[in-house]
Parts: C-alpha cells; structure tokens; sequence
C-alpha cells in the first residue's frame, strides 16, 4: 500500500472491511497484520480493500477512530451525571489511563509518532481521534460542575488536555519503553489516584 489518500471512499461492504480490519489489528497488531489476512477476515477480494483503503495506515488510523468513539461514549454513558466530582474523575482516569496502557492505545501513539512527519494528514486523523476527542469529551464532563461551582475552570481547553495528560504519569512512557509490559492494578490505580488529587487541587472551587 502507498501514502495515505485524503480521503476515505465509502461504499457497499465499507463496514464489512472496517469490522475484519478491526478484529485483525486487535489481535495481531499492526505490524503483524497482513493486507491479505484483513481480506480473508472481511471476505472480500484484495481489490475491494484497496479501493476503499490504499494504504493500511490509513484503514488502521480509521479502525482507531472509530475505537476510540466507541470507548469515549461508553465511558460517558458509565460515568452519568451528577454523580460526586471525585467519583467522575476517578471514573475518567480509570479508563483513560487503561486505553494508553492497552496493546491497542500503544500500537495508535507509535504509530502516529512514527508516521505523522511523512504522512501529516495521518497525524491529524490521529490526533483527532485521541487527544482531541478526550479534550472534548473531558470538557463535556467537566462543564456541569464548573456551572454548579464546584470546580473553577477559566480555560477549559487546556484543564481537559492537562487531565489526560496526568492520566499518562511515568507508567505510559515506561510501557512503551518496554519497562513495564504487565503493569499491576495498584500501578494503575497509583496514577488514577494521582492524576485525579493533581486536578481537584488545582481546580476545585
């Protein structure tokens, strides 16, 4: 496959490729997923995937968006409203900071970090569908409480991009680095608890 098109082209088994491709990238990885292994997975001829998708970058960067739409509303509709700020951010945490730890969280910020130079458009596709949508989601969130005075927030923007990047903590870089392949629930739970006392000091009310 060659450079990213611009543009995705939709058509009659265009779902079809996208669910093969996703059960594939799951489980093999991006490098260890063959053109010829999506086809057979999406039973569809290597001519149908390539008219919908000429480079895998670009089908893996679309599977990643739509993954990521998937966690971000099932996160909303778990964590509700109303419920105490603390609870809400710790909920937050909790599945923003498994997401990063996960094989296939990892596999998106490689490549993305790799690829994003050569093929800029992947890069943003990337990053619309990580960092910008925990932005818009965590603003979302955040903003009842900021209305009821709970929490102070001048710039809601950079308190949401600020949140997520607590949820990194060490653990994040030190997976990728190969430092910490198995991280344990009190690792995970350490950075959750840490990321959710850092925000509530420095913007509850």
């Amino acid at each position: 496959m060659s450079a990213p098109a611009a543009e995705i082209k939709k058509g009659r088994k265009f779902d079809q490729v996208l669910d093969g491709a996703r059960r594939v990238f799951m489980r093999d990885g991006f490098e260890g997923a063959s053109v010829d292994e999506i086809a057979r997975e999406a039973q569809v001829s290597k001519a149908t995937l390539y008219s919908y998708f000429p480079d895998k970058r670009l089908l893996f960067s679309e599977v990643a968006r739509i993954e990521c739409n998937r966690q971000a509303e099932e996160a909303i509709e778990v964590i509700g409203s109303g419920a105490p700020i603390e609870e809400v951010l710790h909920e937050a945490a909790s599945r923003i900071v498994r997401f990063f730890l996960s094989n296939f969280g990892q596999q998106v910020f490689r490549i993305c970090v790799a690829e994003s130079h050569r093929f800029p458009e992947l890069g943003r596709r990337f990053y619309a569908s990580g960092p910008a949508l925990v932005r818009e989601r965590m603003s979302k969130v955040l903003a009842p409480y900021v209305e009821a005075g709970t929490l102070r927030i001048d710039d809601m923007d950079l308190a949401a991009n600020q949140f997520g990047e607590l949820c990194k903590g060490d653990l994040f870089v030190r997976s990728l680095c190969g430092m910490c392949n198995d991280p344990t629930e009190a690792d995970i739970q350490r950075v959750v608890n840490g990321a959710v006392e850092m925000f509530l000091a420095r913007y509850r009310a």
